[in-house]
């Protein structure tokens, strides 16, 4: 007996299941592609538990799935279906997960909830069940047999794994809580491991909303990771904290995972579109605003800074020998990894509109930022020495790279643009092109107008002027210090 794609039972045995035309573009691109078109960071989830069924069997759970796709897929970012319940009837339950996954929408990404991980042959297998038979996108997987236990999952450019890293069950700390060398849990070098696989741009992480502390740690690890946060509705995880924990720079990289609260509820439609207004609000709020022109205020780096001492306050003569009440360091992030690469991910929504074969970072703060995005990104990073070599091969320009090509200049920030004019012209000296230059922070001192004056693009992920005011919010400076800080802002 097998289950037909309409649900009902057939004596035939093979069924022919209509297949999802997946996109051969890569899973996180078609995942933001979905999240930017409807505006949604919710992610469905089908689980089709015997309490939620109208009769027990296969026929009854393809029917309540197929009333949650079309309630909810207007809202939806993602579906995420549980394996669990439909392996539990069968053979029949099989191919009932075959005809609900075939009857999610093309553009809307699946995952399948399974937890997989094993060793070569059995997970090649796995892969084989998990993206042929049942024909989803993305797979739950688990990391304890290590990283050669994931590769097959990992292997195919328009398919992806999300890594169990702090799951949402009260006994997770027994395990992922313990504390490794240097300190840390489990979980959190877990996620800076993955974080660095050579798959990494195929990988999520599963990290409960349960836990929002445990999500902002894992940010920091991984700042570019997309995170599925189960949790939030019936296992009570915190809806916004875990968002203003885990939400990316550019205010993506979340996908709220709520299954048993939507399917309980009187109008599954009403509760997702409500749910996904709620993810939006917080998205928009002053911490996760959507990026705008020029920059975006970015709250949780800017705590992050001082925090990490690059920002302190007090009376300092600056270099220009104006007074101040804030100094910034940010040579002080190459002490504190996390923050290093949570900030060069804030550079990375900007690269991603520009044309460049290299980095160029500018020494000597710009020189770990850039090597931070190299490690990120895969793109070369090469740096402007202050002074040529004197011997050797009495090099100018340090690293690989081939005259023609183009660099982008990065730097931690910017008052006025001699600096990074001075970079360039050794650049240029050495036959490289530059057309941009990427800094962490504006001080909106004229660097825009000088090197806009010049033919060269000027880009920042911060600007001075947000900075102060979510610091002034914090109570770390008064109203009279920010007006101190900001009499030089000319642009």
């Amino acid at each position: 007996m097998k289950v037909g794609v309409t649900g009902g039972m057939t004596e035939s045995h093979s069924v022919s299941m209509p297949a999802r035309k997946i996109a051969s573009r890569p899973f996180f691109e078609r995942l933001e592609l979905r999240a930017g078109k409807i505006d949604s960071l919710l992610c469905v989830g089908l689980d089709a538990h015997p309490s939620l069924l109208e009769s027990p069997g296969p026929e009854a759970a393809i029917a309540f799935c197929r009333r949650m796709i079309e309630s909810t897929a207007c809202s939806a970012c993602a579906f995420k279906v549980n394996s669990a319940f439909f392996e539990a009837m069968g053979g029949e339950g099989v191919h009932a997960l075959r005809t609900v996954v075939a009857s999610i929408p093309d553009d809307i990404p699946v995952l399948l909830d399974a937890k997989r991980g094993d060793i070569g042959s059995t997970s090649e297998a796995y892969v084989r069940a998990v993206f042929d038979v049942a024909g989803a996108d993305a797979v739950t997987l688990s990391a304890y047999l290590g990283r050669d236990a994931l590769e097959p999952f990992l292997s195919r450019d328009d398919r992806a794994g999300f890594v169990l890293v702090k799951t949402s069950n009260p006994g997770a700390d027994a395990i992922q809580g313990l504390r490794v060398k240097g300190g840390e849990p489990l979980y959190v070098h877990l996620a800076r491991w993955v974080s660095g696989w050579p798959e990494a741009d195929r990988v999520g992480m599963v990290v409960g909303a349960t836990d929002p502390d445990a999500v902002s740690r894992v940010r920091q690890a991984a700042p570019h990771q997309w995170l599925l946060c189960p949790g939030v509705g019936a296992q009570g995880g915190d809806l916004e904290a875990t968002l203003q924990a885990g939400l990316r720079e550019d205010g993506m990289g979340v996908l709220i995972s709520v299954s048993r609260s939507l399917a309980s509820a009187s109008s599954p439609a009403d509760e997702a579109e409500a749910l996904r207004r709620r993810i939006n609000a917080v998205r928009e709020s002053a911490a996760f605003g959507r990026p705008e022109a020029g920059g975006r205020t970015g709250d949780a780096l800017a705590r992050s800074l001082v925090a990490s001492g690059c920002v302190t306050f007090g009376d300092f003569v600056l270099k220009s020998g104006k007074s101040s009440p804030v100094y910034i360091d940010l040579r002080r992030m190459a002490s504190f990894p996390e923050l290093l690469a949570r900030a060069a991910a804030a550079y990375r929504p900007i690269l991603a509109e520009l044309d460049f074969d290299c980095l160029a970072g500018i020494p000597y703060a710009g020189l770990p930022i850039a090597t931070a995005l190299s490690l990120q990104t895969g793109v070369p990073a090469i740096y402007p020495r202050k002074e040529a070599k004197g011997y050797g091969l009495r090099a100018k320009v340090e690293g690989a790279y081939v005259p023609g090509q183009t660099a982008v200049v990065i730097d931690d920030v910017a008052s006025s643009g001699e600096s990074k004019l001075e970079a360039i012209r050794r650049l240029e000296a050495e036959g490289l092109r530059v057309k941009d230059v990427v800094v962490l922070i504006d001080r909106q001192g004229g660097a825009r107008s000088e090197l806009g004056s010049l033919g060269y693009g000027y880009h920042a992920a911060l600007k001075l002027e947000d900075l102060v005011a979510i610091w002034r919010g914090a109570g770390w400076i008064n109203d009279r210090q920010v007006e101190q800080v900001l009499a030089g802002v000319v642009d």
